[in-house]
């Protein structure tokens, strides 16, 4: 019976949902929608090339800027294809195994990004507090072990999740809430006993997204406790300008995803719109804003902006 209900879950297809009661204007949503793409991929593109190309941009700090790069890509180029596809009208339907796949992109570089703003504090923490052994902590290699270890850490947890979703039979609607997949959207529909993938994905959000957070804010503790020490307020405005970039990283990420789980905990009955929107926002704001916010505040990563897109000889008379 297990092995029947597995094989029926993977031949399933799902049907995803656009924006409910505006279907008539789908073709003219989708234009801001693809301009968010654009914005946020062009931006993140720039980002990695001046990161890669800049001998002067090869120090952790940056690498993490690449790697924040790399996760916002990962969040939001799984939802744009099918995204798209519903909004102009060319087809509404998933398979289930491509939509297990894009769930788990979803989730993995959504955790991932939280594990590298933790990255990121700590980077700004040994910076600010122990400014001297900069470059022998943070070392090359070790950054490599971080990115690869908040990937794997972000990834793992996830697959006995994802795997027990081809074991649920999908008996009653196959329609999800979202133009994407979701993990909470469809276990919403399983005709099943669903408590352990509720259960074990509240407490992988808990231990991942809570850790990172916790740790993002004792970093910052020691952060501040260290800049009041600097005698001159000069000194001390230099140094919490280094945090701007970041902190603002921080709030576009949790500040969604803090709303969109009080609408899924505490207002389940409300507008499927408000659902929808939060939803978008927390998957395509921080692609977008990201890069706009590292090249605003960013010295070193403005100047790359404007040496990639003016004429050298407008950017050498800057």
């Amino acid at each position: 019976m297990g092995a029947s209900n597995s094989t029926s879950t993977l031949s399933s297809t799902f049907y995803l949902t656009g924006i409910p009661g505006y279907e008539e204007f789908h073709h003219w949503i989708s234009i801001p929608f693809c301009l968010f793409y654009l914005v946020g991929i062009t931006g993140n593109c720039i980002i990695l090339h001046i990161v890669r190309t800049d001998p002067r941009l090869h120090e952790p700090m940056y690498y993490f800027l690449a790697m924040l790069s790399l996760s916002d890509m990962g969040m939001s180029l799984p939802t744009m294809i099918s995204l798209l596809r519903v909004l102009w009208s060319i087809s509404k339907e998933i398979p289930f195994n491509i939509c297990v796949i894009q769930m788990f992109l979803i989730h993995t570089f959504s955790f991932t990004e939280s594990s590298v703003l933790l990255a990121m504090a700590l980077d700004r923490y040994v910076a600010i507090c122990h400014p001297l052994r900069y470059a022998t902590i943070l070392t090359p290699k070790l950054i490599a072990k971080i990115g690869i270890a908040a990937l794997l850490r972000s990834a793992l947890p996830l697959i006995p999740l994802l795997t027990r979703l081809a074991f649920f039979p999908f008996c009653h609607s196959h329609v999800l809430s979202h133009s994407y997949c979701l993990h909470q959207d469809i276990i919403r529909l399983a005709c099943a006993d669903t408590k352990f993938n509720v259960i074990y994905g509240l407490v992988v959000i808990t231990m991942l997204w809570g850790m990172d957070s916790l740790g993002i804010l004792v970093s910052y503790v020691f952060i501040l406790h260290s800049v009041l020490r600097i005698a001159s307020r000069e000194g001390r405005l230099k140094a919490l300008n280094t945090c701007a970039s970041h902190i603002c990283a921080v709030l576009i990420l949790y500040v969604p995803m803090i709303g969109l789980s009080i609408v899924h905990r505490f207002a389940k009955h409300s507008s499927p719109f408000t659902h929808i929107f939060m939803a978008h926002i927390y998957l395509m704001v921080p692609p977008v804003l990201n890069p706009i916010i590292y090249s605003v505040k960013t010295k070193q990563i403005r100047q790359g902006v404007l040496h990639l897109i003016l004429p050298h000889k407008i950017f050498s008379s800057m």
